[in-house]
């Protein structure tokens, strides 16, 4: 059975904001932590990766939202679109 495009089942990656990023490494540390002394070094070592991995991209994210300034004025409307006419009653 094949899956339409779009479909969770279609080998693309999960994508996760900046807090749901965030908890994910929390939550790994804490496995990472727990995790008894006779748990395989294969399933340790790619729970290091994913953390390294997050960390890498949770220092990255700042980079690459672009700076906006607020508007100093938020009602007086954007300068590339003309005021709207008054219309009399």
């Amino acid at each position: 059975m094949r899956a339409f495009h779009g479909q969770m089942s279609d080998n693309q990656p999960i994508r996760r904001s900046l807090p749901e990023k965030q908890k994910q490494l929390r939550d790994l540390k804490e496995t990472l932590a727990a995790m008894k002394s006779h748990t395989s070094p294969a399933l340790r070592e790619s729970v290091r990766k994913r953390i390294a991995q997050l960390e890498a991209e949770i220092t990255a994210a700042p980079l690459l939202k672009p700076t906006r300034k607020p508007a100093a004025n938020p009602r007086a409307g954007d300068a590339r679109r003309p005021a709207r006419p008054v219309r009399p009653r």
